[in-house]
């Protein structure tokens, strides 16, 4: 099982998505974005499962890490900024 961290546009969609992560029984906690991520509402998902489950997280995800076991965030997804 794997960590995964994911940032959001805003507060609302963090919460939408923290709420189906854990409806579909993956363990999930709202908190403060990490220093060495950035984010547009300084608040993440942070949530556990057997692949990034990226299907769940609302519309307003703005990207998506991987925690390694050495503590860094590998980028799995970015949402394109618009033009």
């Amino acid at each position: 099982m794997s960590t995964y961290v994911a940032t959001f546009y805003t507060h609302l969609s963090a919460q939408l998505s923290c709420r189906r992560l854990q409806q579909s029984g993956c363990p999930a906690q709202m908190m403060p974005v990490p220093r060495a991520l950035s984010s547009s509402c300084g608040t993440c998902v942070r949530y556990e499962g057997e692949g990034d489950r990226r299907e769940l997280l609302d519309s307003d995800a703005e990207a998506l890490y991987e925690l390694l076991s050495s503590g860094a965030y590998r980028l799995l997804w970015r949402e394109e900024e618009p033009m």
